[in-house]
């Protein structure tokens, strides 16, 4: 029988946010220019994207357990947490919700294993 220590456990669920983030804003970013106006304005549908790239690429990095992994999730909470509070200026949009949801989500999660790469 094979353990896992806590650290793989916090990776393998940073990396399952990751990928649901990742999943969410690409179909947030389609559902902004389905629905035009203020929802597909450049910046907002870019962060999106940016957010959804950074996600895929964080998970990547986790997968192939790079040396670098802490850097990426760094990056990704960042972008994570400033395409939340972009999402929630559609608050009356439940789609946008529950993408500033797992936008958060995600942010909380490599960050904790961005720290916890720092404290090892």
């Amino acid at each position: 029988m094979t353990t896992t220590r806590p650290a793989d456990d916090a990776m393998r669920d940073c990396i399952e946010e990751c990928s649901s983030c990742h999943d969410i804003c690409v179909e947030t970013a389609a559902h902004c220019l389905a629905m035009g106006g203020k929802h597909a304005e450049a910046l907002h549908v870019r962060l999106l994207i940016d957010c959804a790239e950074i996600c895929q690429t964080s998970a990547n990095f986790m997968l192939r357990r790079s040396d670098l992994h802490p850097h990426t999730c760094a990056a990704c909470a960042a972008v994570c947490e400033r395409c939340a509070q972009d999402c929630e200026r559609f608050s009356d949009d439940p789609e946008m919700r529950s993408c500033a949801e797992a936008c958060r989500s995600c942010a909380e999660s490599c960050r904790r294993m961005a720290s916890m790469a720092r404290a090892a």
